[in-house]
Parts: C-alpha cells; sequence; structure tokens
C-alpha cells in the first residue's frame, strides 16, 4: 500500500467515526463536538490539496511507506 492510499483510507475512517460520534440521531451519540473533527480532517484534505503538504503523509514517508509515485 502507498502513501495516498493509506491518507485517504485514515481520512474516511476518521469522519465517518466523527460523524457517528457527533451526529444524534446516531446509535453511538457521545457529544456534538466530535463534529470538530470532521471539520479538521475535511479542512486539512483541503488545503493539502493546493499546498501538497499533509501532516500523515511525512509521517508515513519516516516509517518507510513508500509514494504513490
Amino acid at each position: 500500500m502507498n502513501t495516498n492510499r493509506i491518507v485517504r483510507i485514515v481520512a474516511g475512517f476518521f469522519v465517518m467515526t466523527s460523524l457517528a460520534l457527533g451526529v444524534e440521531g446516531s446509535p453511538l451519540f457521545m457529544n456534538s463536538k466530535w463534529l470538530w473533527l470532521t471539520a479538521f480532517v475535511g479542512l486539512n484534505l483541503f488545503q493539502s490539496g493546493f499546498t501538497r503538504f499533509c501532516p500523515l503523509e511525512n509521517i508515513l514517508r519516516k516509517f518507510g511507506v513508500k509514494d504513490a509515485c
């Protein structure tokens, strides 16, 4: 697996988990403040599309995971 694919999987996991914990209709609801995590992940994905800077990608490279190219 490459860094691009792992970043997408982790971002999707965080979004789905924070929605499950932050939306009142969910059986896993804890607190609506979990939606801030959804906003943070979305904002990070948005800025990384313009700047090509992603903290998780840098961490994965240090662990030896190969880039998509």
